[in-house]
C-alpha cells in the first residue's frame, strides 16, 4: 500500500482545487446576505477562479518542466491554503473575488503538475491504475462541491467552505515532501509571457464582457469595447504562439483531428454539465427554501453517477469500447441531462431534476477520464505536458465561459419573465439569492402573487440556462465523434513531428 501513497498526495490537491470550483454554488445565497452582493458579484466568485486556473495552467506547466514538478506543486499548495484563509476572512465583495484569483493561481500550479507527477511515479499496469483513481478523483470532485458546501455552510458558516482547505492543504504538503520524489521535463528556452499575457487578456476580457453586459447594456460602448480588445487580444495569442520559439501551445497540435476534438470536448464539458448547478442553488434555496445541506444534497445523484460511472469504466469499458464512443457519448449524455431538467415549472419541486442530473453524472463520468490519456496518444508523450496542460486550460475556460454565458441566459429568462409580471425591478435581486428578502419587503397582500411570480421567473430563466447547456453538451459530443480517429489515422493527420506512440494506459482512442 505504501507505494500508493504518493498517488494520495496528489490526489488530495486535485481533489480539494477541483472542490473549489463548485463548492461555493450552495453558498451563494449566504454570501450575497452577508456581505451584500449582486449577481455579478456573485458570477464574479465562481468565474475568476476557474478563469485564473484556465490562464495559468499552461504557464504552470512550463514553470514545472524547469523549476521542478513536486517544487511547483508544493508551492501551489501554499499558495492556495494562504488564499483560502483569506477568503474565509474577507468583509466584502472585491476581497473575496481578489482572493478566489490567487487561489487560482495556486491550483493552477497543482493542477499542472499532477499529470507530470502520477507520470513520473508510476508505469506499466500501476500507471493505468494511478490515472484510473485520478480520473475518478476529477469525475466526481466537481459533483461533490455542493454537497461539501452544503455541509460546512449550514452547519458551520460559509466561510468554512475556504477554511476547511487548511487542514487538507497541511496534509497534502506534509505527504508530498515525505513520498513524493522531484521530477522534471524537458526544459524550454523561457516562459512565453506574450503568449500568457494576451491569452489571459482575451479569456478575461470575453468573461467581463458577458458577466457586466446586462448592467452596462449589450450595445454600450463598454461591452463593445471589451468584447472588441478581447478579440484583438485572442488574434495577438495566435500570432504569438505562430511566432514564438517556446509557445505555451503549439498551435500545429490542431492540425491533428483528434486533438481538436478532444479540446472542443473538454471546452464544452464543464459548460454543459457544471456552470448551471449555481443557478439551480438559487432557485432552491431562495425559492424552495431549502438549506444549504438539503440543496446540496440534491445534486447527489449527479455525485454518485459520475464517481461510481468514472471508477467502473477503466474495468469494464477498456479495450471494448473506443475514447471516441466514450468521450462523444458520454457528452450527448450530458446534454440529454440537461435537457431532462428543463421540464423544471413554476410549480416543480427538486424531485423535477432528479433524472436529468443521474444521466448527466454518467456522462461525466465516462467522458472526464478519457480525455487527458486520449489527447496525449493523439500527439505523443514527447508533448504529454502540453497536451495534458491544454485539455485542463480548455475545461477550466469552459467553466469559466459557461458560467458567464448560463448566467446571461438565466438573468435574461428570469428578468423577461419577471418584467411580464410586473416585477422587472426586483429580478437582479432576485438572481443574486435575495428573494426572501424581497418578499419580507412586500406588503403581506401582495406576497402570494409575488411569491407565484418568482417560482415562474426562476423556472423560465432555469430553463433557458439548461437550454444553452444541451446545446453546448451536443456541440462537443459532435466534434469528439467526427473528429477524433484511429490511432493510425491520428498519426497520418498534420505534418512533421514524431507519430504519437500507443498510450501505456490501458484506454484505447480507437478500436
Amino acid at each position: 500500500m505504501r507505494k500508493w501513497l504518493p498517488l494520495v498526495a496528489v490526489c488530495l490537491g486535485t481533489f480539494m482545487l477541483l472542490v473549489d470550483v463548485t463548492i461555493v454554488t450552495v453558498a451563494l445565497p449566504d454570501m450575497a446576505r452577508s456581505l451584500h452582493t449582486s449577481f455579478a458579484d456573485l458570477q464574479w466568485v465562481m468565474d475568476v477562479y476557474a478563469l485564473v486556473l484556465a490562464a495559468l495552467l499552461l504557464a504552470a506547466g512550463s514553470l514545472g518542466d524547469r523549476s521542478g514538478h513536486r517544487r511547483v506543486y508544493t508551492a501551489g499548495l501554499v499558495v492556495f491554503a494562504g488564499a483560502s484563509l483569506a477568503c474565509g476572512l474577507a468583509g466584502n465583495p472585491a476581497v473575496l473575488i481578489a482572493f478566489r484569483a490567487v487561489q487560482g493561481v495556486g491550483g493552477a500550479a497543482m493542477l499542472a503538475t499532477t499529470v507530470a507527477l502520477i507520470s513520473h511515479l508510476y508505469s506499466g499496469r500501476d500507471l493505468g491504475t494511478a490515472f484510473g483513481v485520478w480520473g475518478a478523483v476529477n469525475g466526481a470532485a466537481a459533483a461533490a462541491g455542493p454537497i461539501l458546501g452544503g455541509l460546512l455552510t449550514q452547519h458551520l458558516d460559509w466561510r468554512w467552505i475556504f477554511f476547511v482547505n487548511l487542514p487538507i492543504s497541511v496534509a497534502a504538503v506534509a505527504m508530498t515532501l515525505r513520498y513524493v520524489g522531484e521530477s522534471r521535463g524537458t526544459r524550454r528556452s523561457g516562459l512565453d509571457l506574450t503568449g500568457l499575457v494576451t491569452f489571459t487578456a482575451a479569456a478575461g476580457l470575453a468573461t467581463y464582457a458577458l458577466i457586466k453586459g446586462n448592467d452596462y447594456g449589450w450595445g454600450s460602448a463598454r461591452t463593445v469595447g471589451a468584447f472588441a480588445v478581447a478579440g484583438v487580444a485572442l488574434i495577438a495569442f495566435v500570432v504569438a504562439e505562430l511566432r514564438g520559439k517556446a509557445p505555451l501551445l503549439d498551435l500545429s497540435l490542431f492540425r491533428r483531428g483528434t486533438f481538436t476534438g478532444v479540446m472542443i470536448g473538454a471546452l464544452m464539458l464543464s459548460g454543459a454539465a457544471f456552470s448551471y448547478l449555481a443557478y439551480e442553488s438559487l432557485w432552491l434555496q431562495s425559492v424552495l427554501g431549502m438549506g444549504p445541506v438539503t440543496a446540496g444534497l440534491c445534486f447527489l445523484p449527479m455525485s454518485v453517477a459520475a464517481f461510481i460511472t468514472a471508477a467502473m469504466s477503466g474495468r469494464v469499458l477498456a479495450g471494448r469500447v473506443t475514447a471516441r464512443t466514450q468521450i462523444g457519448v458520454g457528452l450527448l449524455l450530458i446534454a440529454a441531462g440537461a435537457a431532462a431538467q428543463m421540464a423544471v415549472g413554476g410549480g416543480s419541486s427538486w424531485t423535477v431534476l432528479v433524472p436529468g442530473l443521474v444521466v448527466t453524472g454518467i456522462g461525466v463520468g465516462l467522458a472526464t477520464p478519457m480525455l487527458v490519456s486520449t489527447a496525449v496518444a493523439a500527439v505523443g508523450y514527447q508533448r504529454a505536458g502540453m497536451a495534458s496542460g491544454a485539455v485542463n486550460t480548455a475545461r477550466q475556460l469552459g467553466n469559466a465561459l459557461g458560467i458567464a454565458v448560463l448566467g446571461v441566459v438565466f438573468h435574461s429568462g428570469l428578468t423577461s419573465s419577471a418584467r411580464g409580471a410586473g416585477a422587472g425591478e426586483d429580478a437582479d435581486r432576485l438572481a443574486s439569492g435575495q428573494a426572501g428578502a424581497v418578499l419580507a419587503q412586500t406588503p403581506p397582500e401582495h406576497r402570494a402573487a409575488l411569491d407565484h411570480v418568482m417560482h415562474a421567473a426562476f423556472a423560465s430563466g432555469l430553463r433557458e440556462s439548461l437550454l444553452a447547456a444541451t446545446a453546448m453538451g451536443v456541440a462537443g459530443g459532435l466534434a469528439v465523434l467526427l473528429l477524433v480517429r484511429r490511432p493510425e489515422q491520428a498519426a497520418g493527420q498534420g505534418s512533421g513531428g514524431t507519430a504519437p506512440q500507443p498510450t501505456s494506459q490501458p484506454v484505447p482512442v480507437e478500436a
